[in-house]
């Protein structure tokens, strides 16, 4: 049977593919799922038409990355954690961190999508990467700041 892939599927093909599966696996599983659609003469012609759909979709899609990738491109994120005495963390910073910094500067972004150098330890100058898309990959720095301590002054 052959169809037109409407998703990516692994191991079949990536979208708009025009691909030859088993019968039973295409008429019990993609095309009730709305993953496929039957590849005869009128789907064949509607093809190149949902590809140029796609493609302004993808561009608009990767115009608006672009933009939020511009917002973080030449500023540094101040991060507090709780130190010690000899500059080392409590804990470790991690991309969750990040991520509700950039938040701060009105950039939604996941922490899947961001990738930490190795292990973020101690207080200092460090930059990660964020892959808003595969076209667009950002790096942004951040600094790792003790957290002020407040003294109890109330103590007699």
């Amino acid at each position: 049977m052959n169809i037109i892939l409407l998703e990516h599927i692994e191991k079949v093909g990536a979208k708009h593919d025009v691909v030859k599966v088993k019968d039973g696996y295409g008429r019990n599983y993609l095309l009730p799922k709305g993953l496929a659609i039957v590849a005869n003469k009128t789907n064949l012609a509607k093809l190149e038409g949902m590809k140029k759909q796609a493609a302004k979709k993808e561009a608009a899609v990767v115009s608006a990355l672009r933009e939020m990738a511009a917002k973080i491109a030449n500023t540094t994120l101040k991060i507090t954690a709780k130190a010690g005495e000899s500059k080392r963390l409590f804990g470790s910073v991690t991309a969750q961190h990040i991520v509700n910094a950039l938040k701060e500067l009105g950039v939604e972004a996941d922490k899947r999508i961001v990738e930490m150098p190795d292990e973020v330890k101690e207080l200092g100058t460090y930059s990660a990467t964020v892959k808003f898309h595969p076209e667009v990959v950002q790096e942004v720095k951040f600094e790792v700041v003790a957290e002020k301590e407040e003294v109890d002054e109330t103590a007699d």
